[in-house]
């Protein structure tokens, strides 16, 4: 939870009541509740709070619907403390279940620990496809086909895959993560705009390979840390028309020559290399264009000008929704949420949070990441907002909004990437 600018005082567990705003003096681990400090909803709340063995509780009546049950007001915690007490072990079913919970949180977090490891080793793998692809092209193609084979099965034999964003990485991979992101991006899309498994097998392959060309492309101008002049520009735009070339010579098939060759192109005719309109772009190209562009608007090349996710699409439903495939980008929305992985979030009950990973069946109700400075960091409260229907969004803030405390807790990251988990949603309800 945010640091507390509010007076707490404090009342006896005979005096709590519906809407009243209380904070809890024991470990998180060791009472029922998904926060320490919340306001009481209902009476089973106010049946489990007594059932602490809490002598007294905080209170902040500014936070309050009500005051506290017979009384007008209560003493602040200066003239009677609020007394911390051990959780009394009873077979409280709701600790009990909350306990269970922190199990599988502990278990998730286990699991994303290996699924970020296994994204960084096809990272690698990138790296070794673009270092070889034209010295050893069949060994390169067949390392393609079997990562996106992964990425295929998952999407299309698995509904309940959950897509995450993954948090700080190490190492020297971060060129290929574009490549990555655009082909989970555009399998996900491909799945619910029911393409079958041989073009989603096709579309796998272009959008891992799209930004082939830019190896023509002298590095200061493929991956510039400068603003591009008008020939420069000129030139890196060329990376679609060199990619194709290149693509020929390795024996790529067609469609995945029509992605890289028209992965820069937008259905109002605005894109390149042929400013293309509408259905001139082949339906495969269309989903990576989509793609490519809202991943580049997260990570451009000027981190200073990145986008938070919610940010970007946003911008491009309001006011850029020509320049797409309408079709696909309504499904992209609707599977990554209002509120995409990445996004800073400020929630009904005022805590601040980070949205970890979203299950397309429930994009409003996302997994997310709670700043709380009682707890530490590598322990923070991951919590799935399907289980909490109490708590909701209330909106999306920017991470330049954050204090320094908040932000460093949360590490939103400069680079949005994202990954996918087949697992964690086993036998979730749609």
């Amino acid at each position: 939870m945010p640091p507390n600018p509010h007076q707490d005082f404090v009342v006896t567990p005979d005096q709590l009541c519906v809407g009243l705003f209380v904070h809890i003096d024991l470990p998180w681990f060791s009472h029922p509740f998904s926060f320490n400090s919340f306001k009481i909803r209902n009476p089973d709340q106010v049946k489990e709070l007594r059932g602490l063995g809490v002598k007294h509780f905080r209170y902040d009546p500014d936070r309050s619907d009500v005051q506290p049950q017979g009384m007008r007001s209560s003493l602040p915690p200066s003239a009677t403390p609020a007394q911390k007490a051990p959780a009394i072990e009873t077979e409280n079913p709701a600790l009990a279940a909350k306990r269970e919970r922190i199990a599988r949180l502990a278990q998730r977090k286990r699991e994303v620990i290996e699924v970020e490891k296994a994204f960084v080793k096809a990272a690698g793998v990138m790296r070794n496809i673009n270092k070889n692809l034209f010295a050893r092209p069949k060994e390169c193609l067949e390392e393609v086909d079997e990562l996106v084979n992964q990425i295929v099965g998952a999407f299309l034999d698995q509904p309940e895959v959950a897509l995450h964003v993954m948090g700080e990485h190490s190492g020297t991979e971060e060129t290929y993560y574009h490549g990555l992101n655009s082909s989970i991006l555009s399998m996900m899309l491909a799945r619910d705009l029911g393409f079958p498994r041989g073009p989603c097998q096709l579309l796998g392959v272009g959008a891992l390979l799209h930004d082939v060309g830019l190896n023509d492309i002298p590095d200061r101008i493929a991956r510039p840390r400068h603003e591009l002049s008008t020939p420069e520009r000129n030139l890196r735009e060329l990376h679609c028309e060199y990619g194709v070339r290149l693509g020929r010579q390795i024996g790529l098939p067609e469609p995945v020559l029509r992605i890289i060759g028209q992965h820069h192109e937008l259905a109002d005719g605005t894109g390149y290399p042929k400013k293309l309109k509408g259905d001139q772009i082949d339906p495969l190209a269309r989903i990576v264009s989509l793609v490519n562009y809202y991943d580049n608007l997260c990570n451009p090349l000027d981190l200073a000008k990145a986008m938070t996710p919610h940010e970007a699409l946003s911008l491009m439903f309001a006011q850029r929704r020509g320049k797409f495939d309408i079709k696909a980008l309504q499904v992209m929305i609707r599977c990554l949420g209002v509120y995409p992985p990445g996004t800073v979030v400020k929630l009904s009950n005022d805590a601040i949070a980070l949205v970890s990973s979203v299950n397309p069946a429930k994009p409003l109700r996302p997994w997310v990441t709670v700043y709380d400075p009682d707890i530490p960091k590598d322990e923070a409260i991951m919590l799935d907002l399907e289980e909490e229907p109490d708590i909701n969004i209330a909106k999306a803030l920017r991470p330049i909004q954050l204090p320094p405390e908040v932000y460093d807790y949360l590490s939103p990251r400069k680079r949005v990437t994202y990954y996918f988990d087949a697992d964690s949603r086993k036998g979730g309800q749609s």
